[in-house]
């Protein structure tokens, strides 16, 4: 559904300062949304990509996901089709060289860990699928301690949503706090609003979890207009914590997480848990 009149090309949108279209950010594992989700008067009415379905990838070259290609009878796979990058095949020089399809070894297992922690995506064609997946969940996990966002843009770090992000980075203390204390805490408040505020192009904001969190976009647009005497975020929080008294942290690191905004996750993890109270020993 096209939300501009002023731009035909869905894969635009209407800039408004520039008063022209601009084409939607390329995104690999994405593929861009009517207009980026943005109507001539600058309201955001839904996310401007969304993810590549089952059975397609976009290398980030594509405005849309393209569908996978099949390796035909004569080749086997090298390796398989990801939400990033197409399928590679190989040419089966003979019987005797060629694994065997059947066969799902420890060992190939231990090599797709090894590969994917020096930043390769090679898998082993006789793995199981759900020997990949494992594999896959097992390295993602180890760099998400390691990895650390970029201060120029604030690139988030985008993962598969079935391993147990959260848990691995917040402890249950900090999940389970009151969403107000991230409005108590300035330093961690300040943190976000610096990387959450900003309207980049292609990267989930503030006006995003305004959006999740259900404001219309009519808010969304004056919240922003007043953005120079308040910040937006926030307003989105003060608003939430008003409407949703029962809210805790762990409400807000899941929207964040759906954003890809893990690396606002990392900043909540700064938050300083309430001090246990003392027990008098008789």
């Amino acid at each position: 559904m096209a939300l501009s009149d002023n731009c035909k090309d869905p894969t635009t949108f209407w800039n408004r300062s520039a008063t022209q279209c601009d084409p939607c950010e390329k995104i690999a594992g994405y593929e861009v949304e009517p207009n980026c989700g943005r109507d001539d008067k600058g309201g955001f009415h839904f996310d401007s990509h969304k993810k590549c379905k089952p059975n397609t990838f976009n290398d980030g070259s594509q405005d849309y996901c393209q569908q996978c290609s099949t390796c035909s009878p004569d080749t086997s796979v090298l390796k398989t089709c990801t939400s990033i990058s197409d399928t590679i095949c190989q040419e089966i020089r003979n019987e005797s060289t060629a694994l065997p399809k059947s066969t799902t070894t420890h060992a190939a297992t231990s090599f797709s860990i090894a590969t994917m922690e020096n930043k390769e995506e090679t898998y082993i064609t006789t793995v199981s699928p759900s020997s990949q997946h494992a594999a896959l969940c097992v390295c993602k996990k180890a760099f998400y301690r390691r990895a650390s966002y970029k201060n120029e843009g604030f690139s988030p770090i985008q993962a598969e949503t079935s391993c147990e992000v959260l848990d691995d980075m917040l402890n249950a203390d900090i999940l389970s706090a009151p969403l107000h204390k991230v409005l108590d805490d300035l330093d961690v408040l300040e943190e976000l609003v610096i990387l959450l505020d900003p309207d980049t192009q292609g990267i989930k904001s503030t006006k995003h979890l305004a959006s999740h969190c259900s404001f219309t976009s009519t808010w969304i647009t004056y919240t922003y207009s007043m953005k120079d005497t308040k910040s937006p975020l926030k307003a989105v929080l003060e608003g939430v914590t008003s409407k949703q008294p029962d809210w805790t942290v762990g409400n807000l690191a899941k929207l964040l997480r759906q954003m890809n905004r893990n690396d606002a996750i990392s900043v909540l993890a700064k938050l300083r848990p309430e001090p246990v109270p003392k027990t008098s020993q008789e």
